[in-house]
């Protein structure tokens, strides 16, 4: 089945338009270089995935208010902030096929363009007063900045085990599609445990979505025969190879390692991990936990009102595991 994300969009469609508006206001600057900046960053924005689980959670919740356009401009802000410092973290020159802020304006200035773009999320809440909407967000970002250090960490030694890959993933990737979900379902003006509730939601929705992140290596390798092996390029321990190196012998589980630690640029040596990893049903185990995170989440929306909010939110989850890009 073939989800577009246009068609998942429907029913909040002039509300994301408004969105757009409203977060074009919020990123405004009397600085014409952070003025110059703000437009690039716009003009380049991606599927808008975010925003819509903000949307859709507060619609199918109790209603959408001034408070949802906040909560969603503050995640995006933030969410935005954080990319621009990833880039210079990672050192990437590209976003999405567009030069990164760093690329055309340097380090320096694309750091203190990440601070101003969380400095503006914070004052945001601030200035309307939801703060529970700022403990929400903020707890995010702490998670996110513990999820890439702990992954940092790890990457040292390569002694990820499933619970810490689990513990890695849900701070760096999942804690933000929680706070999406959380602040929609806040802004709605629900109480705490239906905040809770959502925020849950958003958890295993996003643990689902970073578990078809680390099959996308070796899908791409299953239907061209071209395996990429980015992933062990970058020297990550994805559900895949952690669950092979639990199932191999001790020579292969160490030519793994090895090849991940030291010879990642040895396409040979990737190609046999890839085939290891295919031949030991890492794929199938790593399907199989990200169908039961999506489950997990189509339970806690079990009692939940039908509306054109919950159907599309449900095949906005389907649509994250069964992406293609």
């Amino acid at each position: 089945m073939s989800l577009h994300l246009d068609k998942i969009k429907a029913p909040i469609n002039g509300e994301m338009d408004l969105f757009e508006k409203k977060f074009r206001t919020a990123m405004q600057s009397t600085v014409p270089l952070i003025d110059r900046i703000m437009h690039y960053i716009v003009k380049r924005k991606g599927k808008q995935m975010r925003p819509m689980f903000v949307f859709l959670t507060a619609g199918m919740t109790g209603g959408i208010t001034e408070s949802t356009y906040r909560a969603a401009s503050f995640i995006e802000l933030l969410h935005t902030a954080t990319l621009v410092h990833d880039d210079v973290v990672d050192d990437s020159n590209l976003r999405r096929g567009f030069f990164s802020i760093n690329a055309l304006w340097k380090n320096k200035i694309a750091v203190l363009v990440g601070d101003y773009l969380l400095s503006k999320g914070l004052l945001l809440s601030v200035e309307h007063e939801e703060f529970e909407l700022l403990r929400i967000v903020s707890t995010a970002v702490r998670k996110m900045s513990e999820g890439e250090l702990l992954q940092i960490e790890k990457a040292r030694k390569l002694d990820i085990t499933e619970e810490v890959y689990y513990e890695i993933i849900t701070a760096k990737t999942a804690s933000l599609i929680a706070s999406c979900c959380a602040t929609g379902a806040a802004s709605a003006g629900n109480d705490k445990e239906m905040v809770k509730r959502m925020h849950d939601f958003g958890e295993a929705v996003g643990i689902a979505f970073q578990i078809k992140d680390d099959l996308f290596d070796y899908e791409q390798s299953e239907k061209t025969g071209k395996p990429r092996g980015i992933d062990i390029k970058e020297h990550k321990m994805t559900l895949p190879v952690i669950y092979t190196l639990q199932n191999v012998a001790s020579d292969k589980k160490n030519f793994i390692i090895n090849t991940i630690k030291h010879h990642s640029e040895d396409a040979t040596r990737v190609e046999e991990v890839i085939r290891t990893v295919l031949a030991n049903g890492g794929l199938d185990y790593a399907r199989k936990a990200m169908y039961s995170y999506q489950q997990k989440a189509f339970d806690l929306l079990e009692g939940i009102p039908d509306s054109n909010y919950k159907e599309s939110l449900i095949n906005l989850v389907k649509f994250t595991t069964e992406r293609n890009h």
